[in-house]
């Protein structure tokens, strides 16, 4: 269910100048970046690229979002990571995107630990927007 403008707690400002190849900034001034489109897709490669931005966003949310999951269940996410991989490539719209999220998490046997994904999925708020819109493959 979507949330309403009365019950927002934070607000992020990120203003881009030229698109794929420009600038991207927080009205705050914590990130100010150089983008430019990957090498694969003919660009310089020389910053980075929303897809990345992407990834970095969603691994975080949803390394957050396995914690409140496992801080309910009682499992221990000592040195625990999240990796996400955000692809691009072209449908039959122009382009779109995939994301696969890669937790490990050593202090739990794999059936807990995909558990823990399957139910971090359920509550990350970067899941929730993209689901049904993107593929996300859980590993």
């Amino acid at each position: 269910m979507p949330i309403q403008q009365s019950d927002v707690l934070y607000t992020a400002v990120a203003t881009a100048q030229n698109g794929r190849d420009g600038r991207v900034a927080t009205d705050d001034g914590k990130l100010d970046v150089v983008v430019n489109p990957p090498k694969e897709m003919g660009g310089s490669g020389a910053g980075t690229n929303p897809e990345q931005l992407f990834a970095a966003g969603y691994s975080a949310c949803f390394q957050g979002a396995l914690g409140v999951v496992a801080r309910q269940e009682g499992a221990d996410l000592t040195g625990s990571t999240v990796t996400a991989k955000v692809g691009l490539g072209r449908n039959g719209e122009g382009f779109g995107i995939i994301v696969e999220i890669s937790a490990d998490i050593p202090r739990v046997d794999r059936g807990t630990a995909r558990s823990l994904i399957e139910k971090a999925h359920d509550v990350c708020p970067y899941s929730k927007a993209t689901r049904g819109n993107i593929a996300v493959t859980l590993v």
